[in-house]
């Protein structure tokens, strides 16, 4: 899990609460794109029950997926959109949730689980960068728009059955999907803080912090959820959770619109391992898309 050892610079300027909001010539971010160029390419077999997928768009990197289906592929199959957390190595990947899809796939539901940049050694202190975590952030949105092509371009998959399923930074990038892109019509966010900038100073230090807060301010969650067109969602968090105080939980579950919106705390810490809290998630799933 990230370290919380955060130099003593980036403590004081968030305990000093939010950055003034981003200057006027600061661009709000646009996570367009040009759906007709995103590039799936062909499923392949790898000798167990589910396929490998990748995709990428113009100029970007290919994105390396898993898709579980469900025996003889029914019409009008429900998908799920699956993204993983940064945590334990061993599940900072799509295999977070594979438990959770093959579950599904036996009651006819399609998954979808893509490995982020977070699933590469090192991602938050040696990869990424703070000159960077802008454009990152866009990039990695539409990366989750392009799957969603992937994810609806799938033989029998019904588009009005569609739900995503995020943890940690997945979370919260689906935050931001959420509010640009129509197509999951359900919901279930896990552990999401209330800024990215926030996280990210945990790490590596910009030039100028106050800066970069304001830049990244930007992307900070209730604004965005506000504005998610979902039906319904599920936001689960833990009461023991080291990176998300309770009341964060709170304050995001009020600011996601009041339409089939429930909140579950579990004594559990950030991982949310636990029987019951994936029992909830694939419960809520299993009603909301009928199954």
């Amino acid at each position: 899990m990230r370290s919380l050892a955060a130099p003593f610079a980036a403590l004081a300027l968030i305990a000093a609460g939010p950055a003034s909001p981003p200057s006027s010539s600061t661009s709000a971010p646009s996570f367009e794109y040009a759906s007709r160029n995103t590039k799936c390419l062909a499923p392949r077999y790898n000798g167990h029950d589910y396929k490998t997928l990748d995709f990428n768009g113009p100029g970007e990197k290919e994105t390396s997926s898993v898709l579980v289906v469900p025996p003889g592929l029914p019409r009008k199959s429900p998908a799920v959109l699956w993204v993983h957390w940064l945590g334990e190595p061993a599940t900072t990947n799509h295999t977070e949730f594979m438990s959770d899809a093959q579950e599904l796939a036996k009651r006819g539901v399609v998954s979808l689980l893509v490995d982020m940049p977070w699933s590469q050694k090192s991602w938050f202190t040696g990869v990424r960068t703070t000159d960077t975590d802008y454009a990152d952030t866009v990039a990695q949105v539409i990366t989750l728009r392009r799957a969603l092509d992937c994810l609806t371009q799938v033989y029998g998959v019904d588009h009005e059955r569609i739900a995503f399923v995020g943890h940690d930074f997945g979370a919260m990038e689906g935050a931001l999907l959420l509010a640009v892109d129509d197509r999951a019509q359900y919901a279930v966010l896990m552990t999401p803080t209330l800024s990215f900038w926030e996280w990210y100073l945990l790490g590596k230090q910009p030039a100028d912090p106050a800066a970069y807060v304001a830049q990244m301010s930007a992307f900070d969650l209730p604004g965005w959820l506000a504005r998610g067109k979902q039906k319904a969602t599920l936001l689960q968090f833990g009461q023991n959770d080291e990176y998300v105080a309770q009341a964060t939980g709170i304050a995001l579950r009020n600011a996601v619109p009041d339409r089939d919106r429930t909140l579950k705390a579990y004594k559990l810490d950030h991982a949310l391992d636990d029987p019951t809290a994936h029992d909830d998630r694939r419960a809520w799933l299993i009603a909301h898309l009928g199954v």
